[in-house]
């Protein structure tokens, strides 16, 4: 089946943007309320957005960047994020981090809702993949860890890993390097929480592969290698080492087919074997991602080559991070572009950086200076 290739980002259209994630991630992480703002550097003139009423005295700061830099935003501002506001404005489309159930009730699109909550499901997703013939790691899915514990798991290889089916942020994932430490983790799930154990890949990269969906049409987005410090996710580089649509491409033309829309992703593995490389999928992202946010900066402003990632900073204000020098130039296609800026109230920011990799890191060490 054939699939668009686009190097635009949102389709053409106005949008109602409420990228909150409050409703879909980790409780206690500090900052999470502020990540709305990051959804400005993919908003247009012509959209609404909803921001945290806590990131409007960052608003004048911020503008300013984009505005220096040749990006396009919305000055339309909505200082709140009740998601009422995706159906009260007559033309204009939702464009949400996640569709769940509370986005639905105000948006009323029940094929998207399911798509989304069907594939969240890493279960569901291990099922699908082998109705399809998508490669993946090794799986043992369970309604809960009673269950497990009471298989026989003699055949699963050590590494693994214990995974609560539907998780956020790495929230409820152990790694377990032996059966005593698989047992332990079990026990830390409640018995109603269905789960899986999935075989540790030992991949030399991990790949974020993104879709969106334009009517009923699948289009390719971005291929980006992740950036990982340890197993944590620290952010995304393009280009990608390797680009394997095909890997996962059934699996996202079957969410088209159910409904899926916006924008979705899937985390692959890139393993080396002895008969040559395998690229088998890890999950499904049914939403918008990290990877997102810069990827529709890049496209854009044109820039081929980048990498995004989550610093810390001593400030708590915009104005006090000296950009002159570094700040992103567009006749030259490299510099600094900072991305989620709302966190910088709690020290933290994703900032992206333009340029060949040469020029990436040396705008990295100079940027270090200056948080």
């Amino acid at each position: 089946m054939a699939v668009a290739i686009d190097h635009g980002y949102l389709p053409a259209g106005r949008y109602v943007l409420n990228h909150d994630i409050m409703h879909c991630t980790a409780e206690g992480v500090a900052g999470n309320h502020l990540y709305s703002g990051r959804a400005l550097g993919i908003s247009e003139p012509w959209d609404l957005i909803q921001l945290h009423h806590d990131l409007e005295p960052l608003w004048p700061d911020i503008t300013a960047h984009y505005r220096r830099i040749g990006l396009s935003f919305s000055e339309n501002v909505i200082w709140h994020l009740h998601f009422a506001e995706l159906g009260e404005h007559i033309g204009f489309q939702p464009s949400v981090f996640y569709f769940g159930p509370e986005q639905c009730h105000y948006w009323g699109d029940r094929d998207w809702l399911e798509a989304v909550e069907y594939i969240n499901s890493k279960n569901n997703f291990i099922a699908l993949a082998e109705d399809l013939g998508v490669d993946v790691p090794k799986t043992l899915c369970f309604h809960g860890p009673s269950e497990a514990l009471v298989a026989d798991l003699g055949e699963m290889v050590f590494p693994c890993y214990a995974k609560a089916a539907v998780s956020v942020a790495g929230v409820g994932i152990y790694r377990c390097e032996n059966e005593n430490q698989l047992r332990d983790a079990l026990g830390r799930f409640d018995d109603d929480v269905p789960i899986q154990i999935q075989e540790g890949v030992e991949a030399v990269s991990f790949l974020n592969i993104q879709y969106r969906v334009v009517g009923r049409e699948l289009v390719r987005l971005a291929a980006s290698e992740q950036i990982l410090d340890g197993f944590a996710h620290m952010g995304n580089r393009v280009p990608a080492s390797h680009e394997p649509w095909d890997s996962v491409e059934p699996m996202a033309h079957w969410l088209v087919e159910q409904g899926m829309k916006g924008i979705f992703a899937f985390d692959v593995a890139v393993m080396q074997t002895e008969r040559g490389l395998r690229f088998p999928a890890i999950e499904c992202n049914p939403r918008f991602n990290g990877a997102s946010y810069p990827t529709a900066i890049a496209h854009k402003l044109d820039i081929p080559e980048w990498s995004a990632m989550t610093v810390e900073t001593n400030h708590r204000n915009l104005s006090a991070i000296d950009l002159s020098g570094i700040e992103f130039d567009p006749r030259t296609g490299t510099g600094v572009i900072i991305v989620n800026w709302g966190p910088v109230l709690v020290g933290k920011l994703l900032i992206m950086l333009a340029g060949s990799p040469a020029q990436q890191a040396a705008l990295r060490l100079e940027l270090e200076t200056r948080l």
